[in-house]
C-alpha cells in the first residue's frame, strides 16, 4: 500500500485529511446480543488489538466502557434506551434519518484533547443483509472500523476483510496499515495528508 492509497483512506467525502487512532485501551461492552456472539465480538476486539499491538482493558478510568456496540431490529429502539438521548446527541432526528436512508449501521467516536479516540459507538440494525453475515466477520468488519478514524467513503467499494480457507480474515495491506497506525512513534492525530507518507514509509518497514 503506497502514501497515495493511504491517504485515501482518511480523506473524508469532503477532501479534508483526518486520521485518529486509540489514544487509550479498548474496554468493549456489547448490547444485544446472546453470549456465543458476545464471545465472538469480543474474541474481535483482542485480536485486532494484538495485531495493533494496542491494548485492551476491563474499565476505562473516565468512561467505564468505551467501546459500545448496540445491537438490535429496528432503529426506534434506540428511542426507547433509558438514557441514549444523553450518549447520542439529536438522537430523534438522527434515527429519522437513519430510517429514511434505511441504513443498517451508524458509528461515532469522541476524542481526547490530543485528537485521539476516546470513545467509539457502534450501532447495527440487523435486518436481512447484517443477519445473513457470519457473526465472525461481522465482528471483525465492525472492530477494524472502530480502530481508527477511517474517511467517511474507505471502505464503500470494497472490503478490509479476505477469506482465506473457510477463514475470514483481514486484508494483508490492511493488517500492516493497522500495525503501522498504532506505531508508538507516530502521532495519535493528524490532519495533514503528509501523515500519510509516514504511515506508508512505516507500512514498508514492518513488512
Amino acid at each position: 500500500m503506497d502514501a497515495e492509497q493511504v491517504e485515501a483512506l482518511f480523506t473524508r467525502g469532503d477532501g479534508s485529511f483526518a486520521f485518529a487512532r486509540w489514544g487509550r485501551p479498548v474496554c468493549p461492552v456489547v448490547f444485544g446480543v446472546d453470549d456465543a456472539t458476545l464471545s465472538v465480538v469480543k474474541g474481535a476486539v483482542e485480536a485486532v488489538c494484538g495485531l495493533a499491538g494496542h491494548e485492551m482493558g476491563e474499565m476505562d478510568a473516565e468512561l467505564g466502557s468505551n467501546l459500545m456496540m448496540f445491537f438490535f431490529r429496528d432503529w426506534n429502539e434506540l428511542l426507547d434506551v433509558p438514557g441514549m438521548d444523553r450518549l447520542v446527541e439529536d438522537l430523534a432526528p438522527l434515527v429519522a434519518r437513519l430510517e429514511a436512508a434505511e441504513a443498517n449501521q451508524y458509528r461515532f467516536f469522541r476524542f481526547d484533547k490530543r485528537g485521539a479516540i476516546k470513545a467509539c459507538f457502534v450501532f447495527l440494525r440487523m435486518d436481512a443483509h447484517l443477519s445473513d453475515v457470519p457473526a465472525h466477520t461481522l465482528a471483525l468488519s465492525q472492530i477494524v472500523q472502530s480502530m481508527l478514524m477511517w474517511s467517511d467513503v474507505a471502505f464503500q467499494d470494497w472490503s478490509p476483510l479476505a477469506v482465506a480457507g473457510e477463514t475470514t480474515v483481514l486484508q494483508p495491506d490492511v493488517a500492516a496499515l493497522l500495525r503501522a497506525a498504532y506505531d508508538p512513534v507516530l502521532p495519535v492525530a493528524a490532519r495533514d495528508p503528509a501523515h500519510a507518507l509516514r504511515l506508508a514509509a512505516r507500512i514498508g518497514v514492518l513488512q
